[in-house]
């Protein structure tokens, strides 16, 4: 920290989502009780207060201007006003001002759309909450969006998915800064993981993607989904359609850019999430979903969320704390 506390400014404006300033903040803080020298300010564009999502009001240290001294680190909160609504332009030109001069330029969820209205996303690797990717992508035509990602740094920039992960990029700035040793005692005072399993299509819902345009592809959806039990190989879904199994799987990668088998097993990944958030045991869920066995499902979670069926089911069944004799059935 070159013997001087460490700046980290957090730009905020009306409309701002609490979390995405208070979990971070907190990061910052406690690692200052296991030796860290980190000072948090909150700037605006105009040194007004602001008034968050929640309508908590709050206190701003100042504004940002082009002479903002010392800034070790930016980051920029996000809002769930943007993307429904463009950023607007002096918003961006306020966050532009003290990026110029900080170390490192974070966002957390859609603050992304902050930095990308200003300029400061352009030819880089980003990601933003998995809800809004889409639109960051079509925003920022320049940019290659991660949308699975927790978070991403390209160079000096840092990007991090919806509200919760700021607090996983915060950690990764403090091992960035103080190693992991800290770090991890910050994440263990927190109750929070130091690092997470698998990326944010494990909290996304089901069939994520655009749905299919052409009637054709809609009927082999629907024909998937009503029975995902019976064959949907590559020759069976073509007689479906009276097509040849070439012209089908043209029609699925140039619609939809994956092949029919790729797809079906993307319908039976859906409904077998589905099924064990209602508490079907993993057994049941990939007989029911249509998969040849445990074991085949098993390989597309872990391919697809980075954990087991048991592990998802264990997460997303319930807030409750589960004992050690308690859990999902086993397969």
């Amino acid at each position: 920290m070159n013997g001087r506390p460490h700046r980290v400014a957090i730009f905020v404006y009306d409309g701002v989502t609490l979390l995405d300033v208070a979990g971070p903040a907190e990061v910052f803080k406690e690692a200052n009780r296991f030796g860290a020298a980190y000072r948090i300010v909150l700037l605006s564009p105009t040194g007004a207060d602001v008034t968050s999502s929640l309508g908590v009001r709050m206190a701003v240290d100042g504004a940002v201007s082009a002479a903002t001294p010392g800034i070790d680190t930016l980051l920029v909160a996000g809002s769930d006003r943007y993307p429904r609504a463009r950023v607007p332009v002096d918003l961006a030109d306020a966050a532009r001002l003290p990026a110029a001069a900080a170390g490192r330029v974070a966002s957390i969820c859609t603050g992304a759309f902050v930095l990308a209205a200003a300029g400061l996303l352009d030819g880089k690797r980003a990601t933003t909450h998995w809800q809004v990717a889409h639109e960051l992508a079509a925003w920022c035509p320049t940019c290659r969006v991660e949308p699975d990602a927790i978070y991403v740094r390209d160079g000096a920039t840092y990007t991090s998915a919806g509200v919760t992960a700021g607090i996983d990029l915060a950690l990764a700035l403090v091992e960035e800064d103080h190693g992991p040793d800290l770090a991890r005692d910050v994440a263990r005072a927190l109750v929070v993981y130091m690092q997470r399993a698998g990326g944010q299509s494990q909290f996304s819902a089901p069939l994520q993607g655009p749905a299919p345009r052409s009637p054709a592809l809609r009927r082999i959806a629907d024909v998937v989904t009503a029975n995902p039990r019976a064959d949907h190989s590559l020759t069976e879904l073509a007689k479906h359609l009276n097509v040849s199994t070439r012209q089908l799987t043209r029609l699925f990668h140039d619609e939809l850019s994956t092949t029919p088998a790729r797809y079906v097993e993307n319908i039976r990944f859906d409904l077998a999430r589905a099924l064990l958030d209602q508490n079907h045991t993993a057994t049941q869920a990939a007989t029911l979903a249509g998969f040849p066995s445990y074991e085949s499902m098993r390989r597309v979670f872990a391919r697809k969320l980075s954990i087991s069926p048991a592990a998802y089911q264990r997460r997303f069944r319930t807030t409750r704390r589960v004992e050690p004799d308690e859990g999902p059935s086993p397969p």
